[in-house]
């Protein structure tokens, strides 16, 4: 573990003030999918489709939504199908004008719009601190966000204005909770917090990744939605591995929890109650499928009623 007091020199130059507008973001998005193989073999996880558009798209828009336009992909090696997807594609553009396809030409104009996307290579899977780190040099001296690139919101709501406005009141870094039951904390960065006198905000005082259940410290647990102070980069950069002999994210939160606001420190959470779609095995997936596809205006007319049949048909 990092000592909170070896990081408070570079907190101080790193930190940034409280007001200042979070513009960036950075979506992690090199894990290499194994639970997902054989579909993941050629196929980054990221770039699955979930009915009509590949996972990492619904998180793009997500941080476009929020006023995120600057985000960074990190993703593995050998991977251009990110920067095919978000970049442009004069010929197929060229060809849905030419068959007077203006709803699809519109659907590609819109994603290619959403914000500018970069991306960044983890050459090896070391972890999502390190993920982040990699990110250090585009982000600067901003607070910026982090989205897990499997995770996909159903109910978008504002939670990442609410947790852009938390940062602008208490400064530091704050992160989106969500309650699980006991026998699930294994699986996760889980949170222990005390109260403030805002009912929808609460003081993160320690993070402990994938506890056992007897040790988790509460059953709140990070659900992949983060404000940070850029003040984590120098943090990271002294957390050596942890669980599972990777640079764990959650190692460096819970040094900055140590910290003081004016040196980028401090932590607090923000509750999640919404719908949140993980994508990252194979059970998971196809949940998040139906549920979607049920969600969906244009879908869930056909959809639904074939659904039903279908249920009753294997009881």
């Amino acid at each position: 573990m990092v000592s909170p007091a070896a990081t408070v020199g570079r907190a101080r130059k790193f930190g940034a003030p409280h007001g200042h507008h979070v513009r960036k973001a950075i979506i992690p998005l090199a894990g290499l999918g194994t639970r997902l193989l054989p579909a993941t073999k050629a196929v980054p996880k990221g770039m699955l489709p979930l009915i009509d558009k590949p996972v990492v798209q619904y998180v793009v828009e997500e941080a476009a939504a929020a006023g995120l336009a600057d985000i960074l992909l990190v993703t593995g090696r050998n991977e251009p199908t990110f920067d095919a997807h978000f970049g442009q594609a004069p010929q197929l553009a060229r060809l849905l004008a030419g068959r007077g396809d203006k709803e699809a030409l519109a659907e590609l104009d819109a994603m290619t719009g959403l914000a500018q996307v970069g991306r960044v290579t983890q050459d090896e899977p070391r972890g999502l601190g390190d993920a982040v780190l990699l990110g250090a040099d585009h982000i600067g001296a901003e607070p910026f966000a982090i989205l897990h690139g499997d995770n996909v919101l159903r109910q978008r709501d504002s939670l990442l204005a609410r947790m852009i406005a938390a940062r602008r009141r208490y400064g530091g870094t704050i992160l989106a909770l969500t309650e699980v039951p006991r026998r699930d904390v294994g699986a996760r960065g889980v949170v222990a917090f005390e109260h403030t006198g805002d009912p929808a905000v609460v003081r993160i005082t320690d993070v402990v990744e994938k506890p056992t259940e007897a040790d988790a410290p509460s059953n709140w647990i990070m659900i992949g939605r983060c404000i940070c102070d850029p003040a984590i980069f120098g943090v990271l950069r002294q957390t050596p591995p942890g669980h599972g002999g990777e640079v764990q994210l959650s190692d460096a939160l819970r040094a900055l929890t140590a910290l003081r606001a004016d040196d980028g420190g401090g932590v607090h959470g923000i509750f999640f109650h919404g719908s949140r779609l993980d994508t990252g095995n194979k059970h998971d997936y196809v949940r998040a499928t139906v549920e979607l596809a049920c969600a969906r205006p244009d879908l869930a007319g056909e959809f639904l009623p074939w659904l039903r049949r279908y249920v009753a048909g294997l009881s």
